[in-house]
């Protein structure tokens, strides 16, 4: 089991709203993985909750959170919102680099179903020098489509094999990226990974790509210029 120098509830104030998140920061983590849920998801999914504690036990610290405020989030639009949803990330992961228990760490960003779009949107925006990999779990990059040639960040997609229409639309995707990359299929798994085996699976996979791309990397400085 991990033992944890901070295991709790947070409050992220960014462009004057605030985010519920839950951070977990393992003992001697070299790097956090910022979780961003699909559509109708939540900080509480369980499918990104197991995964979340897989990379803990692995030596990462997390951050699931909430893109949404419960107001926001009663306007199902607004759960489709990539453009803002992708903001809120990025506003996010400068909140990470200014806090002082989480301002030496590297980030990578674990995207879900839409999830996966703001993402794929924050690291394009940010680069590789804040953000060092991404991974996208039954994802939706083709939503953002437009920024997929500018992606400079390492990515992982993960799809189940009997999710056809997502495979095909992250093989587009991924055709699209200039980037590192791969698309890893889980045998026989469908949209939610519900089969046995497949979301432990999913985690292991995850946790190795970050291992690769994150722990090998060093923290940057944080941008003076960025909010």
């Amino acid at each position: 089991m991990a033992k944890y120098t901070i295991n709790d509830s947070v409050r992220i104030d960014v462009q004057g709203i605030s985010l519920i998140g839950d951070l977990s920061i393992p003992e001697k983590a070299a790097g956090i993985i910022v979780f961003s849920h699909g559509s109708g998801s939540s900080r509480l999914s369980t499918r990104n909750r197991a995964v979340a504690e897989h990379l803990q036990r692995a030596g990462f610290a997390t951050l699931l959170f909430d893109l949404l405020t419960e107001e926001e989030d009663r306007d199902t639009s607004q759960r489709f919102n990539i453009p803002k949803l992708t903001q809120r990330l990025i506003d996010t992961t400068y909140w990470l680099q200014k806090d002082p228990r989480t301002q030496a760490l590297n980030i990578g960003l674990f995207g879900a179903s839409t999830g996966a779009a703001s993402a794929v949107g924050a690291a394009a925006a940010e680069g590789p020098n804040i953000i060092k990999a991404v991974v996208s779990r039954g994802g939706r990059p083709d939503l953002a489509d437009a920024v997929l040639p500018d992606l400079q960040v390492p990515t992982l997609l993960l799809v189940g094999g009997k999710d056809e229409e997502v495979l095909e639309l992250n093989k587009q995707a991924q055709d699209r990226m200039q980037c590192i990359k791969d698309l890893e299929i889980v045998p026989d798994a469908t949209h939610l990974f519900e089969e046995p085996g497949a979301l432990e699976m999913v985690a292991q996979l995850a946790t190795d790509w970050f291992r690769k791309h994150i722990l090998a990397s060093k923290q940057q400085p944080l941008h003076q210029n960025q909010p």
